[in-house]
């Protein structure tokens, strides 16, 4: 059975019961398909290898962080032909997230509204998962490991929180997020200020360079920023990255803005909205971004992409790579493939 005609039927099923459930029956199955052998049932990635903050790509579409926090899936997600998996948020120690419920679908916009609040099992068990994953364990891909803070981790101490996942992290990572830009941590946004930004990065590089030293190994470490900032917000991010040489910026999270689904159940729920709402908001920081890094730093571009040429807007507006996450929701994993091929002929 075509794939997308089996994910219309599954979407129907999945859709019935209340979004986390759903969440947490998908991922389950997909790892069992995977260790049965079966991941075979799914389209085989597409070769398109890009080079991106010095790391190889198998092709320039990536699953974002969010699906999979603790890295207890890696292997089932890696058999969507993925050209890379992000995985966490991650935080120092365990955190329950925010109480239920806490995820919103939105069908007439194809949206999410999510607050779920780093939800995790720290970052030691975190660790343990990765080193467990056959896809670890054989080198088999790209991995980003995306890290945060704890919610009762008071801000001004928030660089204690990304050091101490820095560090843990470091030597299982193909690159490493660091995600200030989640609304659903109290004053994380904050973060994203001028002398906010400047100290943490600061600190960020100082500890990445001495890691690669330890390690005798150089992993990148990429900024995930939010869509909801005017420009000259991002022209003080631009050059913020560009002075204590982060190796990339993901552009863009959840938005906080209501405009596009205004109207609509659960349109008022607290939380980041993702999915098609998304697609504009995250280009236009895209485009400003290109307009202020030029060449000298890749931008990665998520939010909203829910075909092969939604993706290819993204590399058009100034992205190296793309990643997913509402748009598999909705339109199940031909989307990868859908994307990848898309690509091939897209710089």
């Amino acid at each position: 059975m075509p794939e997308k005609l089996f994910y219309t039927l599954a979407r129907s099923i999945l859709f019935s019961m209340e979004p986390e459930k759903a969440h947490h029956f998908t991922l389950p199955a997909l790892q069992r398909i995977s260790k049965s052998g079966l991941g075979g049932l799914f389209s085989k990635p597409v070769n398109d290898p890009r080079t991106v903050m010095g790391v190889q790509f198998p092709n320039p579409v990536g699953l974002a962080a969010g699906l999979d926090k603790d890295g207890a899936y890696i292997d089932g997600l890696a058999s969507l032909g993925f050209g890379s998996i992000e995985i966490g948020t991650v935080t120092p120690r365990a955190q329950p997230g925010n109480p239920l419920p806490r995820m919103f679908r939105l069908p007439k916009a194809e949206a999410i509204i999510n607050r779920m609040g780093f939800n995790n099992g720290g970052v030691d068990a975190f660790v343990r998962n990765v080193q467990s994953s056959r896809f670890y364990q054989e080198k088999q891909g790209v991995l980003g490991l995306n890290i945060g803070k704890n919610a009762d981790t008071p801000i001004e101490r928030a660089a204690e929180d990304y050091l101490h996942c820095l560090e843990k992290v470091y030597p299982y990572a193909s690159y490493v997020t660091v995600n200030i830009s989640s609304p659903n941590t109290k004053n994380l946004r904050q973060l994203q200020g001028a002398d906010e930004l400047d100290n943490l990065l600061a600190q960020l590089k100082t500890a990445q360079q001495k890691l690669a030293d330890q390690h005798k190994r150089y992993v990148p470490v990429a900024l995930k920023i939010a869509p909801d900032i005017d420009a000259e917000q991002i022209k003080t991010i631009a050059e913020a990255l560009l002075r204590h040489c982060i190796d990339g910026v993901i552009a863009t999270n959840t938005t906080i803005t209501r405009d596009a689904v205004k109207g609509l159940p659960h349109a008022e729920e607290a939380g980041g909205l993702s999915g098609k709402p998304v697609f504009e908001l995250s280009n236009r920081v895209i485009r400003a971004l290109k307009a202020e890094l030029g060449n000298e730093l890749p931008i990665i571009g998520v939010g909203g992409i829910f075909s092969g040429e939604d993706a290819a807007t993204k590399i058009r507006e100034g992205a190296s790579l793309v990643q997913l996450y509402s748009g598999l929701i909705y339109q199940g994993p031909a989307l990868v493939k859908e994307c990848a091929n898309a690509l091939r002929n897209v710089r």
